[in-house]
């Protein structure tokens, strides 16, 4: 058998050309393998070490511990990164470029918001990827490549600050720094699902941090634990940590989330169901925003395409992140042109489109920018006032693939832009809060304060986050509901129309509003529970029990739902039913003055009626009546169907017999009210047994 093997290698040997034809084919083969292989991991990418998220590591200690028996460092055990425009003393700052890194010394100093971290008993652990020169939004980088965005690593993380935003998503570390000009905190937190937030603009130092546009520029931070988020934030912000609580009024801007990819009952809805279940927030206010902005920031017409179409909310934010862009263009130019022409550095195909267009660009109407950012901030302090939060959508889109080829359309930035233009033009703080995922991509929604409301808004996320998840989860377990938004508020709006007929005393309206709201969403708590409360004033009790008890079947933590329950049964006299419905209050909310008061009163009622119902055969009270001595004897308590209702004082009151055996003359009732529950006589006639 070995011979044919030899004489074909024999042949082979004689015939070179038969030896490049197989040389050939081997390498055909490997190169096609080699091919395929890197099709296989550009489609399917494959976790990086950390994540890819950091630019390099490094350790700086925390400031010492003082001794007992002084307080704890505020955030001692607590590890963070910074993205890689904060300087560090002695080690080079890159701003995400290897020719800047290259053409640049150590830094002389530690940023000052670093060091403040560092004495209050944080560790940095180094130091992560951004976007170059902070000039984009996507998370990528030519130089050291794009971060692995650990929720979704076929989509992009989001920019500029993807490292920390990645590194906090991530778990290495607890919480992270970054940079805030056009969204590049906000964005990131938003397609990495961990909170974001940006403080209001000059709220935090930005000493010892690379410059994009000073204008726009904050210092943001990330965490997953809203906990942490708020330490970390009295930290920078040097806040006190005692302030008066005040009430806080929720504004959802409805023209932005109409535009917005992600379904309504994902966002607007559940941020409505986590008002009502906690206490301290007003009613919740609906409004357009677009149209505010345009009839209060008169300067901004020089900045929309189509001033006849100003009233669209669309075009008005467009015309807003038109100016924002324009602002950074100027001052980015006045920062970093001399140096770019310079060195000309090397730069990603994106950040250099944008970077180059801003360098030949020329000025104008500069004055302009300033005054319509001065016009916007005043306008929204004017629709927020003290205690107004504006929720909004973080982003229209969820995050985009890495591979998509719309990851830079004009329609992708525009869209985007203009919801981050309302907080970087007016300088107002805002935060970045996860609501789950929509198609297996996270999603967010944000809550905007006015300038300078940063613990106010850092109080907000503290007091509502648990109750958001809780939330979160239910929608996610929920029956899908349709993906869209088109007449998104159509049983809203019909809850806002009953709510208003419920204010001026029209009852029956309220009810029929709430009713068709629905039969437009019938898995809206809400509107049961607002209906329920239309139906205690009409004294229909029986249908406020049942109302109420399918809106805490749809939520569970539903206050106003216990406490209107509670209401319906007492008022049908079955005390001990309502004096449960008054401790499920109480122990959701254990100061509410409605529940307490109630649970208190009831009990003290079930007491004198065991008492009565343990003497009754036999007894004999005395009741006197406009002077009139009536002898009662041998009560049994009536069902709730021989009741009868009474209005008094705005309110209403139930009145129910005690029947006397052998006799319709005369009755015992209790009537309910703002007294509380107490035996009078009646000169009703009743059946007997």
């Amino acid at each position: 058998m070995w011979k044919p093997i030899q004489l074909a290698k024999a042949n082979i040997s004689s015939h070179p050309r038969a030896w490049i034809a197989v040389g050939i084919g081997v390498a055909g083969i490997v190169i096609l393998s080699e091919t395929h292989r890197r099709r296989r991991r550009r489609n399917k990418p494959i976790a990086k070490e950390d994540f890819g998220a950091f630019v390099e590591r490094f350790e700086l200690l925390p400031f010492p511990q003082p001794p007992p028996p002084a307080a704890r460092l505020a955030l001692a055990g607590l590890t963070f990164a910074v993205s890689d425009s904060f300087e560090v003393k002695e080690y080079l700052t890159g701003f995400g470029n290897r020719d800047w890194k290259s053409t640049h010394e150590p830094a002389e100093k530690t940023a000052v918001v670093v060091t403040a971290l560092l004495k209050n008993g944080a560790k940095c652990v180094g130091r992560t990827v951004m976007d170059e020169l902070a000039f984009g939004i996507t998370g990528e980088n030519v130089h050291y490549g794009t971060p692995v965005n650990p929720q979704v690593p076929s989509c992009i993380p989001g920019g500029s600050s993807s490292g920390s935003a990645v590194a906090v998503a991530a778990g290495l570390v607890d919480f992270a720094l970054g940079t805030d000009t056009t969204g590049c905190v906000r964005i990131p937190a938003s397609f990495c699902g961990v909170i974001g937030f940006r403080p209001s603009h000059g709220a935090i130092s930005t000493i010892g941090v690379l410059p994009n546009s000073q204008s726009l520029d904050t210092v943001g931070f990330f965490s997953r634990d809203p906990s942490v988020l708020h330490r970390v934030g009295h930290v920078l912000l040097k806040l006190n940590s005692v302030e008066p609580r005040r009430k806080r009024c929720l504004v959802f801007a409805d023209d932005l989330f109409q535009v917005s990819k992600i379904p309504i009952h994902r966002t607007v809805h559940i941020i409505s169901k986590v008002i009502e279940s906690l206490s301290g927030y007003q009613a919740p206010k609906h409004i357009n925003l677009g149209k505010h902005i345009a009839s209060n920031v008169p300067t901004l017409k020089g900045f929309c395409d189509a001033p006849t179409k100003l009233q669209n909310g669309t075009f008005t934010l467009k015309g807003l992140s038109s100016a924002m862009l324009s602002l950074q263009r100027y001052e980015f130019q006045s920062n970093h042109e001399e140096w770019i022409k310079s060195v000309k550095p090397k730069l990603g195909p994106d950040v250099a489109e944008r970077v180059n267009a801003t360098i030949e660009t020329t000025p104008e109407n500069i004055k302009s920018l300033y005054k319509v950012r001065n016009e916007v901030r005043a306008s929204l302090h004017s629709l927020l006032k003290d205690d107004g939060i504006l929720v909004v959508p973080t982003t229209a889109d969820p995050p985009l693939n890495l591979c998509t080829k719309k990851k830079f359309s004009f329609e992708f930035l525009d869209r985007i832009l203009a919801l981050t233009s309302i907080a970087s033009m007016s300088g107002c703080c805002q935060v970045t809060i996860p609501v789950g995922k929509h198609n297996d991509s996270p999603i967010s929604v944000s809550l905007i304060s006015f300038h300078g409301a940063d613990k106010f808004l850092l109080d907000t996320v503290l007091d509502m986050y648990s109750c958001l998840q809780e939330q979160v989860s239910i929608a996610s377990n929920s029956l899908p509901l349709p993906d869209t938004n088109g007449n998104l508020d159509v049983s809203e709006l019909l809850k806002e129309k009953g709510n208003a007929a419920f204010k001026g005393k029209q009852w029956n309206k309220a009810v029929n509003y709430y009713s068709e709201a629905i039969k437009s969403n019938g898995m809206n708590a809400t509107y049961y529970s607002n209906r329920a409360a239309a139906y205690l004033e009409l004294g229909c009790f029986q249908q406020a029990e049942e109302d109420c008890s399918k809106a805490l079947e749809l939520d569970k933590k539903n206050v106003k739902a216990y406490l209107r329950r509670g209401t319906a049964r007492e008022s049908l006299l079955r005390y001990k039913e309502a004096v449960q419905d008054f401790k499920h209050a109480i122990v959701l909310e254990p100061y509410n003055k409605v529940a307490n008061l109630a649970e208190k009163r009831l009990r003290k009622l079930t007491k004198w009626l065991t008492e009565k119902e343990g003497r009754r055969e036999g007894a004999s009270d005395r009741l006197t009546e406009r002077g009139d001595e009536l002898t009662v004897g041998d009560f049994d308590l009536g069902g709730a169907k021989n009741g009868w209702e009474k209005r008094d004082r705005g309110r209403v009151m139930a009145m129910q017999g005690l029947r006397r055996r052998g006799t319709s003359q005369r009755s015992i009732v209790f009537v309910s009210g703002d007294g509380g529950l107490l035996p009078v006589s009646s000169s009703v006639s009743m059946r007997t047994k």
